[in-house]
């Protein structure tokens, strides 16, 4: 009997195939069990080795020239055509406001504008040529300006969302950073020294903090004075927080009060006005939730409310109006 069972194809198959089964839950248990030491691991790493190295060593000390954007751009204005835009400075500063601090960023920001307000009407043009059908002038005009001006415009709503995105993280986890900077203060270190240390650690709770101080740290010990440092950090970063945290900063130094007492009264500020932007999204719910209800639920409980009264209506109206 057991001879036949071995004999069968149908019993074969089925033990071969329980056997990859079992085979394969195996490795995928093992393989996520490995993933999840390594993951583990790895953040251990991290955190032995200095948590600045994660977050702001790559973006303040990153190498722009071995950027396949930045050789791209390169070899087009060794062709004749250039890159540099006439609002060069104000570009500049709203694409540093976005994150994208390289030297060649409004270089590859132009290329963009330049790539997609030509690229997009021409994959139009190819692909309309491409269906078989003859392209009215028309339509290729009207259509081909239309994509061209989403080129024109794209990346600005791009570069504009990231840097609202940006500020947004920023400022949220801005008062965090203010109340471990006083508490670095208060412990007799500097001003240097407490953004050094506030740096790494604000490094995973909130990466573009820890980048803003470490950057301020960096241009300190690079010989700027701490007015010019501070100044430069809230021009920089084009946010009304750190512009006030900046400006308070140099007129403590400058008039030589406390910079603990200054602290204090700012982070007290900064998490009231993040109590009262909570409580402000908070109140706004009841009015955007008016939008769906009114327009999906409202006609639907009309329709519930109206529909027996008005079957009953037909019913005894119809036979009068027939009769």
């Amino acid at each position: 009997m057991f001879s036949d069972l071995a004999l069968s194809g149908t019993i074969r198959i089925a033990v071969l195939v329980g056997v990859f089964a079992l085979v394969s839950v195996a490795v995928v248990l093992i393989y996520s069990i490995l993933s999840k030491r390594a993951a583990v691991q790895s953040r251990l790493d991290e955190m032995q080795h200095g948590v600045v190295s994660g977050s702001g060593a790559d973006t303040l000390r990153a190498d722009a020239l071995n950027s396949g954007w930045t050789r791209l751009a390169d070899a087009i204005e060794k062709r004749g055509v250039s890159l540099v835009d006439t609002r060069s400075e104000s570009l500049r500063s709203k694409l540093i406001a976005a994150g994208y601090r390289s030297p060649a960023a409004p270089r590859i920001f132009t290329l963009t504008r330049l790539t997609l307000t030509l690229g997009l009407p021409m994959i139009f043009v190819l692909l309309t040529l491409s269906s078989g059908t003859p392209p009215s002038l028309l339509k290729l005009y009207l259509v081909g300006l239309v994509l061209a001006l989403v080129g024109l415009f794209l990346p600005n709503l791009w570069v504009r969302a990231q840097a609202d995105r940006r500020e947004q993280k920023i400022v949220n986890g801005f008062p965090d950073s203010l109340d471990l900077m006083l508490v670095c203060v208060e412990a007799g270190l500097g001003l240097e020294a407490a953004f050094d240390r506030v740096g790494r650690e604000m490094a995973i709770s909130c990466p573009l903090v820890s980048e803003i101080l470490c950057l301020a740290v960096l241009e300190l010990r690079a010989g700027k004075s701490r007015e010019e440092t501070l100044r430069m950090m809230g021009e920089r970063n084009q946010i009304d927080d750190i512009r006030s945290f900046t400006t308070l900063l140099i007129q403590s130094d400058s008039l030589g009060s406390s910079i603990g007492t200054t602290l204090r009264i700012y982070a007290t500020e900064m998490r009231e006005k993040r109590r009262m932007r909570a409580e402000e999204k908070a109140h706004r719910l009841p009015v955007l939730l008016s939008v769906p209800l009114v327009a999906c639920m409202l006609p639907v409980m009309i329709g519930v409310l109206m529909l027996p009264a008005a079957i009953r209506v037909i019913r005894e109206i119809a036979p009068a109006l027939a009769g």
